[in-house]
């Protein structure tokens, strides 16, 4: 028990060991400056004076840190509250997410139904079609805006086998005015 008493002392003390105050002798010696330019005159009436180093005792540093060892102490003894009351904080301090209501009537035809919109749909959303992911998709989402569905054939570098798997589900597709919350995601 002692042992440890005396290394937790040790080790408190070691920091404020470490502290050297400056003394009378380690003063920077202060250069005349020459009295040609009135301008610095009250600068050099504050360079001239001394420097006071604030006076420590060993007393104040045996209390400094004896109260650290007891925060430290205090916090793990009580890190599950710590910890909560942290958590909690940073949840405060965080800004809240912003609500992105984005209020569009087509949003069925994004992938939420058996229809796609060849305008805002992205790829993803013609997964359902056997045959268009990820190619004729592809194409489709890089290529528009599309004024109507027909629109889709004249797409450059399609073939015609991929034509062919376009025109068979043409009848799911819809061609609505592009929405920029939704054509960006393209």
């Amino acid at each position: 028990m002692a042992r440890r008493l005396v290394a937790s002392l040790a080790l408190l003390v070691a920091p404020a060991a470490a502290y050297v105050v400056p003394g009378a002798s380690s003063a920077p010696q202060l250069q005349q400056r020459s009295s040609a330019s009135p301008r610095f005159s009250a600068v050099e009436v504050f360079e001239e004076m001394p420097e006071v180093a604030p006076e420590v005792s060993g007393f104040g540093l045996a209390a400094a840190s004896v109260a650290v060892g007891a925060m430290l102490g205090w916090l793990s003894a009580r890190r599950q509250q710590v910890a909560s009351v942290a958590g909690a904080a940073a949840l405060a301090m965080a800004p809240a997410a912003g609500l992105a209501i984005v209020d569009y009537d087509a949003v069925k035809y994004l992938g939420g139904s058996d229809k796609v919109d060849i305008n805002n749909a992205n790829v993803q959303a013609y997964r359902q079609f056997p045959g268009m992911y990820p190619t004729a998709a592809g194409a489709i989402g890089s290529h528009g805006p599309y004024k109507s569905v027909k629109d889709i054939y004249d797409i450059p570098g399609l073939t015609e086998q991929v034509k062919g798997i376009m025109k068979k589900y043409e009848g799911q597709f819809v061609c609505l005015p592009v929405n920029e919350a939704y054509f960006i995601d393209r």
